[in-house]
């Protein structure tokens, strides 16, 4: 009798979408929590083909082919059970499950972005020889590992001072630079979870800060005929623009006991101590930063109505409601804000906001009926709005009065990320014994480079 049950269940399962299987979600919990009836309904749920987060799966491990599959068959049950939503006007079963099925979506697609990230992070590391190493950088990165371990006296400080890749490898005062394999691998961390250094552009400078002029109009120009006089033009107007660098910094703790272990790879144990750190941290300041003791955001620039737009501010386009979208059209501000960037932006454009604010366009349709949001059609493609890809950065605010939560625009023309070369270490084997401190710093500064390159969406009547 127990077979007949299992197999009349998963008969009656396989033909379920995944709308339905959202739908059914909270019944098989309850009744796996009977012993009768919990292998019965564990079954079932394993025989559905339902989205990823349903099984707690974590998100970046699997076939990525087979995400997207079922990232498309999500969005397709989505779309038919929010017409019916849209029909219906007061279904809170139908509200229910557009819900679950709008949050599957966008884990499956935060799925698709992660495995492209570690592809990407993956080519990026390499794999192959690092080619011919010179006997200074074989020295350096020798007495890095010793100094690490060990630490330095007084003689081994003047004995060891050895430059490699035209630094100062050692200083009394300030520690050590990281050897290139480490600094490149916070590198790649730091390119790959700050969502802004993804989109930036970003420079390496070898001082405290970097200035560069921007041209801001002024000049002007017109025809003139063969033998017709030339008038003086205008002199062009020229904005200075500073960007000074900023300390960023990790103190991860460590045994000496730990470091004694000649098996523990030191290099890649302060690479994972600090490199997400950073990033976290560089990524919060390029969107919220104040320009004090960090670099200037994206969002704490003056802004103004893009009406009223005028250089040294970030123009923005209103959403038409107080507190959230215009409730009529709420796309039209949408297609405002991109049309609010200039053509010569809009052809490497994008969007820049967090995952609520994904999960809420993704109800919403053009006149035509079409939904302005659209899934990726392979890995590594972003998923898209109004045809402009979206970048996720949990950094950017949810929906809410007075809030900026998109920005749009051209992201590598309109922000610039300023890097000062090295990431350094100090040992401190006192003041937290019987653990030893490695004060880890790198300098970094950030800001809006080109105003007219990036619009912001705000919560707005």
């Amino acid at each position: 009798m127990g077979r007949f049950f299992i197999v009349l269940g998963l008969v009656a399962l396989a033909s379920l979408t995944v709308s339905d299987a959202y739908a059914m979600g909270d019944v098989v919990r309850a009744a796996a929590s009977v012993p009768v009836v919990a292998p019965i309904a564990l079954a079932a749920l394993t025989a559905v083909q339902m989205p990823r987060s349903i099984l707690s799966m974590p998100r970046a491990e699997g076939d990525p082919a087979k995400v997207l599959a079922n990232l498309t068959k999500a969005f397709e049950d989505f779309k038919a059970e929010n017409e019916t939503k849209l029909n219906a006007k007061a279904d809170v079963v139908t509200d229910e499950k557009v819900e679950r099925i709008n949050t599957a979506v966008t884990e499956l697609q935060a799925s698709l972005d992660s495995m492209a990230t570690r592809l990407a992070s993956a080519e990026l590391g390499g794999g192959g020889s690092e080619g011919p190493v010179s006997a200074e950088v074989r020295a350096y990165r020798g007495h890095f590992a010793s100094y690490f371990r060990q630490g330095d006296g007084e003689r081994e400080v003047k004995a060891y001072n050895v430059k490699a890749a035209a630094r100062t490898g050692s200083n009394p005062d300030g520690g050590y630079l990281v050897s290139d394999e480490i600094e490149t691998t916070i590198g790649r961390v730091l390119g790959k979870v700050s969502a802004m250094r993804q989109l930036a552009s970003v420079r390496t400078i070898g001082g405290g800060s970097y200035k560069k002029m921007h041209g801001v109009g002024g000049a002007t120009s017109g025809w003139v005929g063969e033998t017709g006089g030339r008038p003086e033009t205008a002199t062009p107007k020229l904005a200075e623009l500073s960007f000074p660098t900023m300390e960023l910094y990790a103190m991860p703790a460590a045994t000496q006991t730990l470091l004694d272990d000649a098996v523990v790879d030191i290099g890649a144990w302060l690479g994972d101590e600090v490199s997400l750190t950073f990033a976290e941290q560089e990524g919060a300041a390029f969107i919220l930063g104040d320009g004090v003791s960090r670099p200037r955001g994206l969002l704490t620039v003056p802004t103004v109505a893009d009406a009223n737009w005028g250089w040294g501010k970030v123009g923005f386009v209103a959403s038409g409601a107080a507190a959230g979208f215009d409730g009529d059209a709420p796309a039209d501000a949408l297609i405002d804000l991109v049309q609010a960037v200039r053509g010569g932006y809009r052809q490497n454009a994008g969007f820049l906001m967090n995952r609520k604010t994904v999960a809420t366009i993704r109800k919403f349709k053009d006149g035509q009926g079409n939904y302005l949001w659209q899934p990726s059609i392979q890995v590594g493609d972003p998923s898209t709005v109004l045809g402009y890809g979206i970048t996720d950065d949990d950094n950017m605010p949810d929906v809410g009065a007075g809030a900026f939560p998109i920005a749009f625009g051209d992201f590598r023309r309109g922000y610039l990320i300023v890097d000062r070369a090295g990431v350094r270490v100090l040992r401190d084997p006192y003041t937290a014994k019987p653990y030893v401190l490695f004060y880890t710093t790198k300098r970094v500064g950030g800001g809006v480079q080109d105003y007219e390159a990036i619009k912001l969406f705000k919560i707005s009547a």
